[in-house]
């Protein structure tokens, strides 16, 4: 895999070993950040389920100030990609499981603009992580989400995220939600 563009673009990233990651393919990704960039002047990004960290990596190299990885499993391969990249200082990655990373990030007191969301399908887990993002209150007030799952799955409906796009690649879905503040899960 390769960062698509920015400042690190052509940059290798890797995944990790084994067949437990489904890395984000490179057309799915272009396209992800053609709907919510394609560029950022700023901000701070929260990759869950991160496996090598492609999407966070991408959203750093395209400007956003940090990005906060976390993957309970792919720890080792996120912080290499990073070192690696020179991005380091830009990076936190967290071996936690999802919640208890949103519930340190809150403890923190930081406000994310982007969020990506990719669990393994067969977890479940994706509604239950959404509706912690929202209840944690830490996305800040026009955060945008970017959730991918298996097509057939029942797009999530949180009350305070809009569904901006909702788009299909293969046996991939990929939704995209607007955060609006104002209203309370």
């Amino acid at each position: 895999m390769r960062v698509i563009a920015g400042d690190l673009r052509g940059r290798t990233i890797h995944a990790p070993k084994g067949t437990a990651t489904r890395p984000t393919t490179d057309r799915v990704r272009e396209a992800i950040f053609s709907m919510i960039g394609p560029f950022f002047h700023g901000g701070i990004c929260l990759d869950l389920f991160a496996g090598s960290g492609a999407l966070g990596i991408e959203a750093i190299s395209r400007g956003m100030d940090k990005s906060i990885f976390v993957d309970i499993s792919s720890s080792e391969t996120i912080d290499d990609n990073v070192k690696k990249l020179g991005i380091d200082k830009q990076a936190q990655v967290y071996a936690l499981s999802y919640s208890k990373a949103i519930q340190r990030i809150a403890r923190i007191g930081l406000q994310v603009t982007v969020v990506f969301l990719d669990p393994p399908y067969q977890l479940g887990v994706l509604e239950d992580a959404l509706r912690s993002l929202v209840v944690a209150k830490i996305l800040s007030p026009h955060a945008v989400l970017v959730a991918e799952m298996d097509q057939k799955t029942m797009t999530p409906d949180i009350l305070s995220l809009h569904v901006r796009k909702e788009v299909r690649y293969g046996s991939t879905k990929v939704v995209i939600y607007d955060y609006d503040a104002s209203i309370d899960e």
